[in-house]
């Protein structure tokens, strides 16, 4: 599995730090978001394109209400 995009949200510590990760892996996307840094816990989404996994990017970076998202 190879990462592909990573963002992350600008903030600092593990209560307030969210990263989105963007795989690829024979032809299936996988995104994973990330609360609390590298120990935090995870949701994964399996797409099958990256338009799809792009959305899903989009989605997760707007309903998380957070400004100042990077792409890293």
């Amino acid at each position: 599995m190879e990462r592909r995009k990573h963002y992350w949200n600008g903030r600092w510590g593990r209560l307030a730090r969210m990263d989105i990760l963007v795989f690829e892996d024979a032809g299936t996307w996988v995104v994973e978001a990330r609360d609390g840094g590298a120990d935090g816990k995870s949701r994964w989404f399996e797409l099958p394109d990256e338009d799809h996994a792009l959305d899903c990017v989009r989605d997760l970076i707007t309903l998380s209400k957070i400004d100042g998202w990077r792409e890293l």
